[in-house]
């Protein structure tokens, strides 16, 4: 979808009014519900454990982004600690996501990057990985000097990029040497045309093209991370050379039914599961990428 469209599903979204109409009443919990595991870890357990059952892998995210205070930024980490825990007590085939920001990274960098060090060195005692989540365009650089500090230390971290950004392909060339693996997605912020590709076709066209950096780079396990059939094909096309691992990624309740026939292929596939109370911001980007979840709100709103 074009930028255009997601920039205006964004900022009617970030209206007081429709926040309310999608967080105080059913028709937009629902919503959030097909895209949200819930607002638990509890929640979470159950829907990675369901996931695995039907041989998917999971990555669990704690929803929370742009946090501004030590103690807030404490407690994310906190409760990315406990999931872990449970990850490794519940048996589950799991890793985490976290973004930098929800660290503290907008007012401490140290702080953040001792945080990223001390999931990445308890995800290691149970045998995962931290994948590090990429944000809008003005923490780019920043989180990868921080992935970069962290994975030459630790090596068990992993880290997302856009593929609508212009500089993906520079910092594909520099993360690709930490090894590691890498998230590639399209993108779902609002970026500016000075920084970003506008339109569908070209954020397509830089996707296939980083893509197949990617899946020749044996010394990384590429994520891919993608609902669009062609690019899913383009992917399988690949896939038949590569040597090395490499998995698909999807996010929790968008296209299932895809989910289900890559894994009946024997492909490796993990599912983005998210929760957790402040999911409204995670929801408006679901919303924003495809007019086909904007029909499931309306169903919902009229009670269908």
């Amino acid at each position: 979808m074009s930028t255009l469209f997601r920039k205006s599903i964004l900022a009617v979204t970030e209206r007081g009014p429709v926040q309310s109409m999608f967080t105080k009443f059913r028709a937009g919990r629902a919503v959030a519900r097909r895209f949200v595991a819930g607002e638990t870890l509890d929640d979470a357990v159950q829907t990675a454990r369901t996931l695995n059952q039907v041989g998917a892998l999971v990555s669990l995210d704690h929803l929370g982004e742009h946090v501004n205070d030590a103690a807030s930024a404490k407690s994310a980490k906190e409760d990315y600690l406990q999931i872990l825990d449970r990850v490794s007590a519940e048996g589950l085939d799991a890793n985490i996501s976290i973004k930098l920001t929800q660290l503290g990274m907008a007012f401490d960098v140290d702080r953040t990057k001792a945080a990223l060090d001390e999931l990445a060195e308890r995800a290691a005692g149970y045998g995962t990985t931290v994948t590090v989540d990429m944000e809008e365009s003005e923490w780019t650089g920043t989180t990868i000097d921080i992935y970069e500090a962290v994975q030459r230390s630790k090596g068990n971290l992993g880290i997302a990029v856009q593929a609508y950004l212009f500089r993906t392909a520079a910092d594909l060339s520099r993360l690709i040497d930490l090894g590691g693996h890498i998230r590639l997605c399209k993108g779902a912020y609002a970026e500016p045309p000075e920084l970003a590709f506008q339109t569908k076709g070209d954020v397509d066209a830089s996707f296939e093209h980083l893509l197949g950096t990617l899946m020749t780079a044996e010394q990384v396990r590429p994520a891919i991370a993608t609902h669009d059939d062609r690019l899913i094909e383009k992917t399988y096309g690949l896939a038949a050379t590569r040597q090395a691992p490499f998995e698909f990624q999807m996010l929790y309740g968008i296209r299932e039914t895809m989910q289900r026939e890559i894994v009946a292929k024997g492909y490796p596939l993990r599912v983005y599961v998210p929760y957790g109370s402040q999911w409204y911001p995670y929801l408006t980007r679901r919303l924003a990428e495809r007019p086909a979840n904007l029909m499931f709100f309306a169903r919902a709103l009229v009670g269908r």
